[in-house]
């Protein structure tokens, strides 16, 4: 298979503009609502224009949901050089949090598109698993975090806070699940020192 050609510079604008549509549109909870041309329009682009870079409804929610995944990555990848291992895990989970609270229409959007078309977003899935793997895998060298839990528990626990996001008190609630699973991550060695204390890592996994 080829690679894709780069896009011209204006026709890599207009996909922009529809993708910043989209999301918008994502985020206000009223993805499936709108006529699909009206994202054209919205974008201020033609619709053969629309057509031509998302010839479907799914296509561009597919490239909506994958332009996230690439800029969470990019999230891991920054915390992964700035921060001690344990501290990168924590502030990434806490901010998935967040992130899930500031976009509560966009994780609404994405449970109805999982449930039809799931195929189609498990390619992405895969990099956020892989993502959070590197992290957890950093922690465990550094010695703060157990050996024997993979990233797939975490990524269980990522799945569940999004999925409940109508519970009431969901984001206190949240906060109490990553609480958990930090805690729950930690290492032994990071708990206590020799002397019984509580290490100075041992706050750094739930911070």
């Amino acid at each position: 298979m080829t690679a894709d050609k780069p896009l011209r510079a204006d026709a890599q604008r207009k996909r922009d503009a529809l993708l910043a549509t989209a999301r918008e549109v994502f985020d206000a909870g009223g993805f499936f609502d709108l006529r699909f041309d009206d994202f054209a329009r919205l974008a201020g682009v033609g619709t053969g224009t629309l057509y031509r870079h998302f010839p479907t409804r799914e296509a561009l929610a597919e490239a909506v949901y994958h332009g996230e995944i690439a800029a969470l990555c990019d999230r891991v990848r920054q915390l992964q050089a700035a921060l001690p291992a344990a501290e990168a895990l924590a502030t990434f989970l806490r901010g998935m949090v967040d992130h899930i609270a500031a976009h509560e229409g966009l994780a609404r959007t994405l449970s109805t598109l999982m449930a039809t078309r799931s195929d189609a977003l498990a390619e992405g899935s895969r990099a956020l698993e892989q993502a959070v793997t590197d992290l957890v895998a950093a922690a465990v060298r550094e010695g703060t975090v157990r050996d024997d839990v993979d990233a797939g528990a975490v990524m269980m626990a990522l799945h569940g806070i999004g999925a409940a996001h109508d519970r009431p008190g969901w984001r206190a609630e949240a906060d109490g699940v990553i609480t958990l699973v930090l805690d729950g991550l930690r290492s032994s060695a990071a708990i206590r020192t020799p002397s019984g204390r509580r290490g100075a890592n041992s706050g750094t996994a739930s911070s």
